[in-house]
């Protein structure tokens, strides 16, 4: 087993945060869209409906990220798409596939490891399997398939 190589797990995210952004644009597209007339028949005031679809898209967009990772990283590919490209794929310690929980706990660590500039992400740079923050807390490995 060979622990994947930090810039293969960046690419990987940079390809994986354009597919949940675009997932997460046409969703927040969608959620605005049914606020929005739902409003206006509503009779509610611009200025709140303004702030209510954009907390609906943030909300929407948050559950894209935490789902898309979640199913792909728990699924039978062990795998987002962006790392299906690049070849790796994750497992815990012990070399299992992921259980949904477990991915989804992953994927709630990642955003510790993102909140600091990125920071918990280096740190994969110099542990001995490469692993992040969010692997180190969860107890998880990306290794290339």
């Amino acid at each position: 087993m060979t622990y994947a190589a930090f810039w293969k797990r960046l690419l990987a995210f940079i390809i994986d945060t354009v597919v949940v952004n675009i997932c997460s644009y046409i969703l927040g597209f969608c959620v605005g869209l049914v606020i929005g007339i739902a409003g206006a028949m509503g009779g509610i005031t611009q200025d709140t409906l303004l702030r209510i679809a954009q907390a609906a898209g943030f909300a929407a967009g948050a559950c894209v990220f935490l789902f898309y990772y979640s199913l792909f990283e728990s699924s039978a590919k062990q795998a987002t798409l962006g790392k299906m490209a690049l070849g790796v794929k994750v497992i815990d310690v012990y070399g299992n596939r992921l259980t949904f929980g477990k991915a989804f706990l992953r994927t709630i660590c990642k955003f510790i490891s993102l909140l600091p500039l990125g920071l918990g992400c280096l740190i994969a740079l110099f542990t001995q399997k490469k692993q992040a923050l969010h692997d180190l807390l969860v107890k998880t490995l990306v290794v290339n398939s």
